[in-house]
């Protein structure tokens, strides 16, 4: 399988603490591929780090065989990268319809992906939940219809029928030829088909591999 994107020896510092030490990682073409690890194990600060929302302090990112080690989030955004944080993913003093844009009303990924969020378009972002908030979040991102996406426990504050259908949508995705790297505490069951498991521990990578190569401890 070709690679998407990759991190080299990735090295992330927030002051005096490194978050990620060397790290390497790769993510293939076409395919979902899933960070899983306990809280603080640096999920996120690979995810932030792949999106360019925190530099590097070693190491390198690639992006389609570019090195995009120095290029900023909003340049990667228009070279096609969408990135969901897990928090304060979404504009509060716009309405839902305001945060999705002009194509969402007639948008077959509201439709079939999303469907509890046309009842939503006139209220502003501020006053939902948290898991409504995070399904606005999400659809806006897969409406750019981005060559590579990335998300950061992108299941949080969902129902479970929600999850299931979200999770089959990226597997969708991934058929068609992008890439979705996500973040999550353990590999979810609906989707023990993505590509590639990693796993990290205290900013290192303990296990790469296939979801079916995963040790069962995880």
């Amino acid at each position: 399988m070709s690679v998407e994107a990759e991190l080299r020896d990735a090295r992330v510092r927030y002051g005096p603490l490194e978050a990620l030490h060397g790290v390497d990682l790769a993510f293939p073409q076409g395919r979902v591929t899933v960070l899983i690890g306990r809280n603080g194990a640096g999920r996120t600060t690979a995810l932030r780090a792949l999106a360019g929302a925190v530099p590097l302090s070693a190491g390198h990112c690639l992006w389609q065989e570019r090195d995009v080690t120095g290029l900023p989030a909003y340049r990667r955004a228009r070279l096609g990268l969408a990135y969901v944080p897990a928090e304060h993913a979404v504009f509060g003093s716009l309405t839902v319809a305001e945060n999705l844009g002009p194509d969402a009303h007639s948008s077959p990924e509201v439709a079939e992906t999303f469907p509890e969020l046309p009842a939503l378009f006139d209220r502003r972002a501020e006053t939902l939940s948290g898991g409504q908030r995070q399904l606005v979040a999400l659809c806006r991102a897969l409406l750019r219809q981005p060559r590579l996406l990335v998300l950061d426990e992108p299941d949080r504050g969902l129902a479970p029928a929600v999850v299931a259908r979200l999770h089959r949508r990226l597997l969708a995705m991934a058929a068609e030829g992008r890439t979705v790297v996500l973040a999550a505490q353990s590999l979810p069951a609906t989707l023990s088909a993505a590509g590639v498991v990693h796993v990290l521990n205290r900013g290192r990578v303990a296990f790469s591999g296939e979801p079916g190569e995963l040790p069962l401890s995880e």
